[in-house]
């Protein structure tokens, strides 16, 4: 039984393909934009892991996983490539890409409880090689240099609703990114609050766009949109 975490959607997300979609637009804020709602949903995984050894929720679903593993194989990223795990909450990814051959494996995380949490599931798996720490992802450090591909799923979007600075902070993350990424290296996003024309426009400076990865999408009264939004950009200098 998994325990049920929300994710950090705000129902932006929810588009048509041919509204016209203000790129500018930020959400209104949220409790779960706070490192206090994080630490307190996650504390509670924690207990929950060490009370029945249930790992807790994975963001949006084994799929969101799946999708971006499947692209990383057709882009022939290398099992030594160094990858980060941005806001990697009980660690479920970086287990399926250690399980998929990746070994230079990084996940960082704000929240204490993420951390410890993850360090549990990483032993349980006896994959402790992996290395996790509590940081800041806004608080750039230099020893966060050099990865060859970023992963993203759904931080950015509870960056985007924090309720302090918001602009400030999405403008921090995109710097911290951009210093974390060699020249060349990939991004990888998965969003449930931007459509992919918002995510574009936020990482234009910096970013090429590569692809888009299909995801779920729906239909109402004749057109289509997407629930959940999946991109892959090139950090270019």
């Amino acid at each position: 039984m998994e325990v049920a975490t929300p994710e950090p959607c705000s129902g932006g997300n929810n588009s048509l393909t041919d509204e016209n979609n203000d790129s500018d637009t930020d959400f209104a804020p949220s409790d779960l934009g706070t490192k206090e709602y994080w630490e307190d949903v996650y504390q509670k995984e924690l207990e929950t892991f060490k009370d029945i050894g249930d790992v807790g929720e994975i963001w949006f679903g084994e799929e969101s996983m799946s999708r971006v593993l499947r692209w990383m194989e057709k882009a022939d990223i290398p099992e030594d490539a160094a990858i980060l795990d941005i806001g990697t909450g009980n660690a479920a990814f970086l287990v399926e890409l250690a399980k998929h051959g990746y070994r230079n494996l990084t996940g960082i995380d704000y929240s204490p409880a993420s951390i410890e949490l993850a360090r549990n599931v990483l032993k349980m798996e006896e994959l402790t090689d992996i290395i996790v720490k509590e940081m800041d992802f806004l608080n750039y450090q230099e020893e966060l240099k050099c990865f060859d591909v970023c992963i993203d799923k759904g931080t950015f979007d509870a960056i985007s609703l924090n309720p302090d600075n918001t602009k400030k902070s999405k403008t921090l993350y995109i710097e911290s990114l951009k210093d974390a990424l060699k020249d060349k290296g990939f991004f990888s996003i998965t969003s449930c609050n931007w459509t992919k024309e918002q995510l574009l426009e936020k990482f234009s400076d910096g970013f090429e766009f590569v692809q888009e990865l299909p995801t779920r999408s729906f239909q109402f009264g004749g057109k289509t949109g997407n629930t959940v939004t999946t991109l892959i950009f090139k950090r270019v200098i």
